[in-house]
């Protein structure tokens, strides 16, 4: 293979950039001294020449005992992540930070509709919108919902994330119990003001607070009803209110600038309910260009609700900014974007092509076409991703679902809420332990 022995001995260690490529790294793994081996995998944790992912080589190295402190960097997730939102992007954010590789378990229609009732999206669905997010490496399809120290074992990760909620089987058991006893489960913040029981109790009440007025009676009556369980609301699964701020915009962010020879793209859109749609239709974006920079120009809540009607946009700006920017085809959002794609945004972001999907172009207020000047200039593109999926069908689901989504959202609750009962029982018994033996 053009590489002798004595070239990676420790006292004459190799220089990776140079000697390894995908084709060397098996030879080399089986022939290096244990020694070598942090070399390697810090030149391949930057570089993806090589055939093997980093998660088989951390097997590898796990099988040599050796180096393990660089095989902790693989974990990983494991969710239903049905109706895919900011809330869930942020939780994979959080678990991306704590190591190098996230390897991400998306359970199947079978599993979920066991445990937790109807899911709102297939579990294709589920696994390209995961796929889609940019903060994970790989993906598990059909991962048990239970989560025990085989499958851990069996994707070569260390331990696995989780947020600070619980997650329970049909008959009421912790899903994580076993990894927790074994020291193999982290825990990362859930975001607050979103979860799915939210986001279909904002389709089947046809409410308008969401971007409007929180103080307004139809929020209350959502806040306080919708999917409430007969022991009350659960903090895992009740409705409470987002907070933006401009730190979870910067965590998002990819904070990359246009480099010379990009290709800018310019879509806009409500983006509404961000689905596999918005992701085919932005990935077919992506394709248009060898070095693609992609701006996504999101309009403001009045703004579709001016031409979407009823009580669209069932996110408002805030988390529809969340949702695109955790999409891996996009480099930019404009918050706010103007619905006229005219000269000056145009001229500011210089902009070489400006594309829109199959769905309806609508008018802007003064009845002109908002492309106009794009298409005066030739740098205007409708693209076909072949998905039809739209905000407006997701809802249509959830409509025809509705009593289901309902009993799910109550089943979950109650279960959430008898672990809450249970958790203050034994403290409060602790506690009454404690004061017992003090005195």
């Amino acid at each position: 293979m053009g590489m002798e022995l004595e070239m990676i001995s420790p006292c004459n260690p190799i220089d990776p950039a140079n000697d390894i490529t995908g084709r060397k790294v098996s030879w080399w793994l089986d022939n290096a001294p244990v020694s070598s081996y942090s070399c390697v995998y810090s030149f391949l944790s930057d570089s993806y020449e090589s055939s093997y992912s980093l998660h088989h080589l951390c097997g590898f190295f796990k099988q040599r005992s050796c180096f393990l402190d660089l095989v902790s960097k693989v974990h990983v997730c494991l969710h239903s992540y049905d109706m895919v939102h900011y809330g869930h992007s942020n939780q994979l954010r959080q678990a991306k930070a704590m190591g190098d590789y996230l390897v991400v378990g998306v359970h199947t229609d079978e599993e979920i509709a066991k445990h937790k009732g109807p899911p709102v999206f297939t579990q294709a669905e589920r696994y390209k919108m995961i796929h889609a997010t940019k903060w994970v490496d790989e993906i598990v399809e059909g991962a048990p919902y239970v989560t025990t120290l085989e499958t851990l074992d069996k994707y070569n990760c260390d331990f696995c994330v989780h947020g600070d909620d619980i997650t329970l089987t049909v008959d009421g058991k912790d899903t994580y119990d076993e990894v927790k006893r074994m020291g193999r489960y982290r825990e990362c913040k859930r975001t607050q003001g979103v979860s799915t029981t939210d986001l279909v109790g904002r389709m089947l009440l046809l409410t308008k607070s969401h971007h409007s007025n929180v103080d307004n009676a139809d929020y209350q009556l959502h806040k306080d009803n919708f999917g409430k369980g007969p022991k009350g609301h659960s903090p895992w699964t009740g409705v409470s209110q987002f907070l933006q701020t401009s730190q979870k915009i910067i965590q998002f962010a990819s904070g990359k600038e246009p480099q010379p020879g990009d290709t800018i793209i310019y879509v806009a859109g409500a983006f509404d309910l961000f689905h596999i749609g918005h992701v085919d239709f932005l990935e077919t974006v992506h394709k248009q260009a060898e070095k693609p920079y992609v701006i996504v120009g999101l309009h403001f809540d009045q703004e579709v609700n001016r031409y979407k009607g009823k009580n669209y946009p069932i996110m408002n700006i805030h988390e529809r900014t969340l949702s695109v920017l955790a999409c891996r085809y996009v480099s930019e959002v404009v918050i706010g974007a103007p619905y006229a794609v005219g000269k000056d945004l145009l001229d500011h972001f210089k902009v070489d092509l400006v594309c829109h999907g199959k769905t309806e172009v609508f008018s802007d207020t003064d009845g002109t076409d908002p492309y106009a000047e794009p298409k005066k200039r030739g740098i205007f593109r409708v693209l076909d991703s072949s998905n039809n999926l739209t905000t407006d069908v997701i809802v249509q689901r959830i409509i025809e679902n509705r009593l289901q989504f309902e009993a799910r959202n109550q089943k979950k609750e109650a279960k959430e809420m008898a672990v809450i009962e249970a958790l203050k029982n034994k403290e409060d018994l602790q506690k009454t332990e404690a004061a017992i033996t003090n005195n």
